[in-house]
Order: C-alpha cells, then sequence, then structure tokens
C-alpha cells in the first residue's frame, strides 16, 4: 500500500519524537546553551566510555582519594567545612565533570554504578534502566547515546566489588545539588569513625 508521496509505508523514514524536537528548535532563532540532545555526545561522551572501561582502576583511585579525604579530616574541621565547600566543590565539578559528566547532584554514587553517572540518564533514574531501552542498548530519549546503565552494568562487571550496584538508592534529595560530595562523605565518614571509637 502505497501514500500520496509513492513511497511504501515500509520504506518511509521513521520520525521519532527528538527529529521533531530538533526540527522545531531549528526554525528559532534563540539556540539555548548547552542543552542540545547531542551536547553529551559530542563534547563529554568520549571521556565517561573511558570511565567505564576503567572502573577498576578507578574504583581503587577513589578508595585511595576517599582515604586522604578523611586524613584530612581536622583541616576541614579547622578551616570549617562550610569554608571549604566553594573551593572543593569548584575541583569536585571540574574533575569529575571532565571524566564522568558530572551534575553535581551532591550525592555521587559512582562507585556502586561502574563509574557511569545515573544523573546522565535523561530520566535520572538511580535504580535501573528504564523500559525504553532501544535493541541496540541505546537511550529511547537521546536516541545516539548508549543508555547510561547498560553502561553502569558493563562498568559493574570490571570493578572488585561488583555487588554495588544491586544496592537500592535513595531518590535524589534536591536540597543537596550543587554542594560537594566529596566533603558531604568525608565527614559522614569521620562522625561514623567517632562514633565507633566512642563504642570501644
Amino acid at each position: 500500500m502505497q501514500k500520496g508521496n509513492g513511497k511504501p509505508n515500509s520504506v518511509r523514514k521513521r520520525v521519532t519524537q527528538a527529529t521533531l524536537v530538533r526540527k522545531a528548535r531549528a526554525l528559532l532563532a534563540y539556540k539555548p546553551w548547552g542543552v542540545s540532545p547531542q551536547r553529551r555526545v559530542q563534547r563529554r561522551y568520549t571521556m565517561r566510555l573511558w570511565s567505564v572501561r576503567h572502573a577498576r582502576f578507578l574504583e581503587w583511585f577513589y578508595a585511595r582519594f576517599a582515604d586522604l579525604f578523611l586524613a584530612l579530616h581536622p583541616l576541614w574541621q579547622a578551616i570549617g567545612y562550610r569554608r571549604a565547600e566553594k573551593p572543593v566543590k569548584l575541583v569536585e565539578r571540574q574533575v569529575k565533570g571532565l571524566m564522568f559528566d558530572c551534575r553535581m547532584c551532591g550525592q555521587c554514587i559512582l562507585s556502586s554504578t561502574g563509574m557511569s553517572c545515573p544523573m546522565n540518564c535523561p530520566k535520572q533514574l538511580r535504580n535501573g534502566p528504564c523500559g525504553g531501552v532501544r535493541a541496540n542498548g541505546n537511550c529511547e530519549v537521546e536516541p545516539d547515546m548508549p543508555c547510561v546503565w547498560v553502561k553502569a552494568w558493563e562498568g559493574a562487571q570490571r570493578m572488585r566489588n561488583q555487588d554495588a550496584i544491586l544496592t537500592v538508592q535513595k531518590p535524589v534529595d534536591q536540597s543537596l545539588r550543587e554542594t560537594s560530595a566529596w566533603l558531604r562523605v568525608t565527614a559522614l565518614a569521620a562522625a561514623e569513625r567517632e562514633k565507633a571509637k566512642e563504642v570501644r
């Protein structure tokens, strides 16, 4: 059966929602900076894939880095965690932004998700993929981007603590957005350490 354009239904190109959105945006003079569906693929995607491929090394490195930050707890206390927040957050944003396309949610769970940041999921799902993962493993919202959770599973299989990906994560606490996860985790670890000493 053919339509008016003379092409069979099976031959006509399937139009996706993302294609319609791109065409609509192309007609506008206003072009928002940094919100294109292709932005992440073009600017950061290479490093995100590298981080997943080297998840085991990054797991080891992050453990040592966390120990270093915890050892510096007396310094953070002397300076004041609130005062340290701004400079530490600046460094954290740059480093994690480059490596993982970090969204600064303040509740980093990279060590549980194969070094693939779940906040890069357009739906920001924290506990696995949605039901719309394409047959090729790509995202249903951004068809050119592999599903963040497919990559998370791949990365998790390379890590020593593979089962961490099975841990159920809490919903994102929006009040922690744009804060330093490094300092928050350090403060929590220091508090746990002090509590353990008191029990003894």
